[in-house]
């Protein structure tokens, strides 16, 4: 539907301009720090909307919060996101980790048989299309992986997951809530490997770096549009789109991000990120055709 839609692409575009904080706030505080920070912050955000979209349904039937749907999300979000941050952080180049983890515009499809999924061959089409676009916007030298690199491929497995747990678990769930707790467990999971590899061993500049302006403004940007306000509308987005459509649409991250570098950073954009920027957009019409 066009308010699903509507509600992917704002949580792509959000994605797309946080790429390069993502990547900066990490390497002030740590990967594992840095995601418990931004995923706590992002639930606690949502918070006071909770409580007062309760306090306005309190004479209805409220629906109990959506617990075990949102750990079980928690826990590939986890997954997903620090698998991600861990490949950034070990030089997983900019480009290269945005079309990685874009792959699981492939990955849903196929794991999606396995659950009942079908997808018409214009949707195939339309993933053929996205993959050659995004091959074309991101990579600009010849392909290979390193270790980073498959950690950050690993991690579009694992996004695959959740938007296909989404799908799943997501369409009678109040969607602030369910957010809210996949939030909390990915940042608490997060907490436990922050806490034993980055923060007790080096509590100083742990410290420190928590005060840097380059911890604190990507974290809040990160925290609160990224991962509280993004998320959000992804989980609301996939209660009206097929997953397969879904991903498609929050591939769109990667044309932002390019496209943000070349509005507010004149960035060159090339013929070649060009082309690919066009191919994508084709693709997600394709998709949206009935």
């Amino acid at each position: 539907s066009f308010k699903g839609a509507v509600s992917l692409l704002l949580a792509a575009f959000i994605w797309g301009i946080a790429f390069v904080a993502q990547s900066k706030g990490g390497e002030a505080i740590g990967p594992y720090t840095f995601n418990a920070t931004r995923f706590i912050m992002g639930g606690t955000v949502l918070l006071p909307l909770i409580f007062f979209l309760r306090a306005r349904d309190m004479n209805e039937n409220a629906a109990k919060p959506p617990v075990r749907g949102g750990i079980i999300i928690g826990f590939a979000l986890f997954a997903a996101s620090n698998l991600q941050q861990l490949g950034i952080s070990m030089g997983a180049a900019a480009g290269k980790a945005g079309f990685l983890t874009a792959c699981y515009i492939v990955l849903v499809p196929i794991l999606g048989i396995f659950l009942g999924k079908r997808c018409p061959l214009k949707v195939w089409l339309a993933v053929a299309l996205t993959l050659l676009g995004l091959y074309l916007l991101c990579l600009s030298d010849s392909f290979s992986l390193d270790r980073a690199d498959l950690l950050v491929l690993l991690s579009a497995f694992f996004f695959s997951i959740q938007i296909l747990l989404i799908d799943h678990l997501a369409s009678n769930m109040n969607a602030v809530e369910l957010s809210c707790i996949e939030f909390f467990t990915c940042g608490l999971l997060s907490a436990l490997p922050a806490l034993c590899l980055e923060i007790l061993p080096h509590p100083t500049g742990m410290l420190s770096s928590f005060g840097s302006s380059e911890a604190w403004i990507p974290l809040l940007y990160t925290g609160i549009c990224s991962t509280g306000i993004a998320y959000t509308l992804q989980i609301v987005g996939q209660t009206y789109v097929h997953p397969t459509i879904a991903s498609l649409l929050m591939s769109f991250e990667s044309v932002f991000a390019v496209l943000a570098g070349w509005a507010l950073l004149g960035e060159h954009l090339s013929m070649r990120e060009g082309v690919g920027c066009i191919l994508i957009f084709v693709a997600v019409m394709l998709a949206q055709l009935t």
